[in-house]
């Protein structure tokens, strides 16, 4: 696991500068902090570069990344963890391929000699992004994992086409623009972001399970998109009835889960667990500490309020399985004191300081010498655990129930859910014509953050909001969903794939995976995201994910072996971090970062709020008059107006390529 980052120029002749990657390495030694390399290729106008974290095969010389081939014609820089690697190693060398190093990252150009590059991805497993120069076809693949889980961006400049995994790394290169987009501000201060797009102009992402393809032609880079995986569930039709026998699908998933936790078991250090008080971690580690011969190291974080706080599950979980428990209890003086550092890795606005609370879990994942921890991430994905996938499952999925039993069904979650109401749940029904025509309803999911629009459009600059009064945002989300994945498929199903391109990628993966994991030098292998056991669950019914009013049904009874009987029992519970308005010591330090970010001069000199707008909404927040929902939705968008401010701050402010060349100084890496 490790930072990868490239320089691919429209003229051969034109050598990429050496320093400038190993700088774009070294702004990112977080991710790598065990060793850097870099490569350019004669005569091409190519040149790689990468901070490794080493995981698998030691050994920093044998494995130092950028890899070249031994006919001198493929470049590789590899970010993530190929699963069933020795496999396919022992596969190829009984074919003839000679390996050099004992890393899995070397299998990708072995497999693309033999196979070429669409083969090649139907053998990968794990979680990954890469970069690879083809010199024969003078061409570039820049190619992302099926749901996303390594972050991967790219952009064009005059001399040609820079990518890395994070912003920062492009920003490292001089010839690269930091200004925001007008519409990259407003989604920021609204959550929800267009996939593949960013905050910045010209900046995008290499969308999850795809491949942009930089070719040299007449003079000119040509730039192409393809997709070779998507959010496939069955036909609405295809699904068994009612009375089908769920024994099988339970089965199913608990064989599935099993092969997906062995695989992301594989490295050559050792291997933890983050447990909260969720079915999804509690069945991880369970799975773990069945499968290893040694105690699991498990870790948790514990809030200073009861109504957030799940140690108490955690605990009982880790004692079931012999873990030995590592439990971090956070108040909020720690949230907000490390707010402008996480920005810093998350590269986005977050509404909830949960992100600030996983970066300081990653620290102290770092400070025990733990470099790789198992995840329950994307298990809601799959199986429908979140209250939106229940909602649009009573509004939309249930039609042969009658009227009474649905809106009971409904008052429930709502009821139980209350404290997530204007965050993971709208305080209000919102109608966005653009999904409405896409997919025949509004889901769920999204209606918190597109119903923010507007509070949010107001906040945005004048002269700025001038740019963006006619943009619809839901629009330019629900344009970029392929239709084809949508059509004929149960309410259920759409709205899932609808999170899974939105939320899940934008938001889970990134400023509450990745980049906080990643900012101390942590991996995190989400189990429930192993390609084949999620196209094992876009199988399953949809009454079997929500049977009744209970979520995750399959999953639930697949692990009930191994489950505490409490948790068996216990509706899912959003994991979040108490917003600010719960806590006056927390809205305190709220106060405290505005008052260096939220201030007139601050504002101003950014030219990205309009400051009257700010200060109203502050006071709206301290207003009595306010209902504890909307006091929810306002901690989120001045979460992101902090946030804003604060990219800003780090990203257009700032020297960044200075800053890169003065890092590479510190850690003594030269080209």
């Amino acid at each position: 696991m490790c930072g990868i980052a490239g320089i691919f120029n429209l003229r051969a002749e034109q050598t990429p500068v050496a320093q400038t990657l190993v700088n774009m390495a070294a702004i990112m030694h977080h991710r790598g902090p065990d060793g850097f390399g870099y490569q350019i290729m004669d005569d091409t106008g190519v040149g790689f570069s990468h901070a490794r974290l080493s995981i698998i095969d030691l050994n920093e010389e044998r494995a130092r990344q950028p890899f070249v081939s031994t006919d001198g014609n493929l470049l590789l820089a590899h970010n993530g963890e190929f699963y069933d690697f020795k496999r396919i190693r022992a596969d190829l060398t009984a074919q003839g391929a000679r390996f050099r190093t004992k890393s899995d990252s070397e299998i990708v150009m072995h497999l693309f000699q033999r196979e070429g590059l669409d083969e090649t991805l139907k053998h990968l497993r794990g979680e990954f992004a890469f970069g690879l120069y083809d010199k024969q076809d003078d061409s570039m693949y820049l190619v992302r994992d099926r749901f996303g889980i390594k972050p991967l961006y790219y952009t064009e400049t005059d001399e040609g086409v820079v990518f890395g995994s994070e912003l920062k790394v492009l920003f490292a290169h001089p010839s690269v623009k930091r200004e925001f987009s007008s519409e990259g501000l407003y989604h920021q201060l609204i959550q929800v972001m267009v996939p593949g797009s960013t905050a910045f102009e010209g900046i995008r992402q290499v969308p999850p399970g795809h491949v942009v393809k930089v070719q040299r032609r007449n003079g000119k880079l040509e730039l192409s998109e393809h997709k070779y995986w998507d959010v496939n569930f069955p036909q609405e039709s295809e699904y068994p009835g009612d009375d089908v026998d769920e024994q099988p699908y339970i089965d199913g998933v608990r064989k599935h889960l099993l092969e997906a936790v062995q695989h992301r078991l594989t490295a050559d250090v050792p291997v933890g667990c983050y447990l909260s008080g969720g079915i999804d971690s509690c069945a991880i580690l369970g799975l773990s500490a069945a499968a290893t011969q040694t105690s699991v190291k498990a870790f948790t974080i514990g809030f200073d309020s009861d109504a957030y706080d799940e140690t108490p599950i955690a605990q009982e979980m880790a004692e079931a399985t012999g873990a030995d428990h590592h439990i971090m209890r956070l108040n909020a003086d720690d949230l907000y004191d490390h707010f402008v550092k996480t920005i810093w890795h998350t590269e986005r606005t977050i509404y909830n300081t949960l992100g600030v609370a996983k970066y300081l879990m990653s620290q102290q994942v770092n400070q025990v010498n733990y470099k790789v921890v198992l995840t329950g991430e994307g298990s809601d994905e799959l199986f429908a655990g979140y209250p939106a996938f229940r909602k649009d499952m009573f509004l939309h999925g249930l039609d042969h129930l009658p009227d009474s039993e649905r809106a009971a069904w409904q008052e429930l979650l709502e009821k139980n859910n209350k404290l997530f109401k204007g965050a993971m749940l709208a305080r209000e029904e919102f109608v966005s014509p653009a999904f409405n025509a896409k997919m025949g309803f509004t889901p769920s999911c999204v209606q918190p953050w597109l119903s923010c629009a507007n509070v949010a459009l107001p906040l945005i600059a004048e002269q700025r909001r001038g740019e963006v009064e006619d943009y619809d945002p839901g629009k330019a989300i629900a344009d970029t969903l392929d239709a084809s994945m949508l059509k004929g498929r149960h309410p259920l199903d759409r709205a899932q794939y609808v999170w899974i391109k939105t939320m899940l990628e934008g938001q889970i993966l990134t400023w509450g995976g990745d980049r906080v994991d990643m900012a101390n030098s942590m991996e995190a292998r989400p189990a429930f995201l192993d390609h084949h056991l999620a196209e094992y669950a876009f199988t399953v019914p949809p009454h079997l994910r929500i049977k009744g009013n209970k979520e995750k049904y399959v999953l639930r009874e697949a692990m009930k072996g191994l489950l505490p009987e409490t948790l068996y029992k216990r509706e899912k519970f959003a994991f979040m971090a108490p917003p600010a308005h719960t806590d006056p010591k927390k809205w305190q330090a709220v106060l405290k970062l505005a008052e260096q970010f939220l201030s007139k001069e601050a504002v101003e000199e950014a030219g990205l709020l309009d400051f009257a707008e700010v200060e109203r909404t502050f006071a709206k927040h301290e207003s009595d008059e306010v209902s504890i929902d909307e006091k929810v939705q306002l901690d989120a968008v001045i979460n992101h107006m902090l946030g804003v401010q604060i990219l800003h701050h780090h990203f257009v402010k700032t020297d960044v390529p200075e800053m890169a060349a003065q890092r590479a100084k510190e850690l003594g890496w030269h080209a």
